[in-house]
């Protein structure tokens, strides 16, 4: 069996299954979904290691990634979903002052990446 993320990415492997998620959709669930605390801890896990993940991601072409590269991609993507939350929100799964995002459907939302 293949390793779940590349080798230099070993320490980040207990985010991948509640954090790898292949889909826009699945990961707006989760974060909507997730506590203060848990959109903080994976904001601190995986920021400080996202230039060496895009480094590593950027080698290959979108559709051409071998699946634990595809994997780390995922993380990468959630940490964009996150990220705005914790930076601007405090860490509020939620927008805000702002609409109910569940009212808006992702055109792409169920595609991969």
């Amino acid at each position: 069996m293949s390793a779940s993320l590349p080798k230099q990415f070993v320490d980040l492997e207990y985010l991948v299954p509640e954090w790898a998620l292949a889909t826009q959709n699945e990961r707006q669930v989760r974060r909507a979904r997730s506590t203060k605390g848990e959109l903080q801890a994976y904001y601190d896990a995986l920021a400080p290691n996202l230039d060496a993940i895009l480094e590593h991601v950027d080698r290959f072409p979108l559709g051409e990634m071998p699946p634990d590269t595809e994997r780390l991609f995922f993380l990468a993507l959630m940490l964009a979903e996150i990220s705005p939350h914790v930076e601007l929100y405090g860490g509020d799964p939620n927008v805000p002052h702002s609409f109910d995002e569940t009212r808006f459907v992702a055109v792409h939302g169920d595609k991969r990446g």
